[in-house]
């Protein structure tokens, strides 16, 4: 347990990545009271910004939020964490099919220049 910005003590429970912060960070920081995921609006500096709010997003969720006990906190986190989870799988499903496809077209290409 460590001390967050108030004095309040934040459980080691919570600590832990959250899929929310990194897939839906902006959307997730608006959401949850904490304007840190905003800094992903910076082109670059957002491919290493989204991680950070994977890694330190239940932190500061719970440091901005009222919540009334570490239950509800999950409660509330484990929607975001199951909606950022499944967006994560369903890009990485679209960017495999994307690298096929780019190799089919360029092999196909590169198949019939040959004759």
């Amino acid at each position: 347990m460590e001390l967050d910005e108030t004095n309040q003590v934040t459980p080691a429970e919570i600590k832990g990545w959250s899929w929310g912060a990194f897939m839906y960070n902006i959307f997730w920081g608006i959401g949850n009271k904490t304007y840190l995921p905003l800094l992903c609006l910076i082109p670059i500096f957002n491919i290493v910004w989204v991680f950070v709010c994977g890694f330190k997003g239940n932190e500061w969720a719970w440091e901005k939020g009222d919540y009334k006990d570490v239950e509800t906190f999950k409660a509330v986190q484990a929607t975001w964490n199951r909606a950022g989870f499944v967006q994560f799988i369903i890009s990485i499903i679209f960017i495999a099919v994307y690298i096929l496809s780019l190799i089919l077209i360029f092999s196909t290409m590169s198949h019939n220049s040959t004759y």
